[in-house]
């Protein structure tokens, strides 16, 4: 059997305004947090996050089950769609350390993706032709994916 091998590709930083709360039920919460720009740099991918899409979260017993969907402009002018899964876990300490500005390492909680990407653009069909694994931080008042591509 082979093993999965990831390739580094590039890292989004998303600039995000504040969560709302939509609500739910006494046991899960759900929150809409607005995306309102950023960048993505690295060795296979450079450009920007374009403002508007969002990150939907479903709280339940401490795990957060996220969506979040927005759009990256590659610095050729290509637009790629990113639907972006995942989930994000952390004891309450940690969580009111990273509420509270603090930089908390990765390695402290579980924050873990699965983006897809659309685009027809040929120069990032490559995007659309693999699975991808983001390992994702909150730092400096903005959520960072490093994003992976399975090889």
């Amino acid at each position: 059997m082979i093993e999965p091998v990831l390739e580094f590709a590039f890292e989004v930083r998303v600039d995000i305004a504040p969560h709302i709360r939509i609500g739910r039920s006494a046991d899960e919460e759900l929150t809409f947090t607005p995306i309102t720009g950023g960048t993505v740099a690295g060795p296979l991918l450079n450009g920007v996050v374009l403002p508007g899409g969002g990150d939907w979260a479903v709280e339940r017993s401490g795990t957060a089950q996220l969506e979040a969907r927005y759009l990256l402009q590659a610095d050729d002018g290509a637009v790629i769609d990113i639907l972006n899964r995942g989930y994000y876990r952390a004891s309450a300490e940690v969580m009111a350390r990273v509420e509270a500005g603090e930089a908390v390492p990765e390695e402290e909680y579980y924050f873990r993706t699965a983006p897809v990407f659309q685009t027809d653009a040929p120069a990032h069909r490559w995007l659309a032709e693999h699975q991808f694994l983001g390992l994702a931080r909150d730092e400096d008042g903005q959520v960072c994916v490093r994003v992976f591509a399975v090889r």
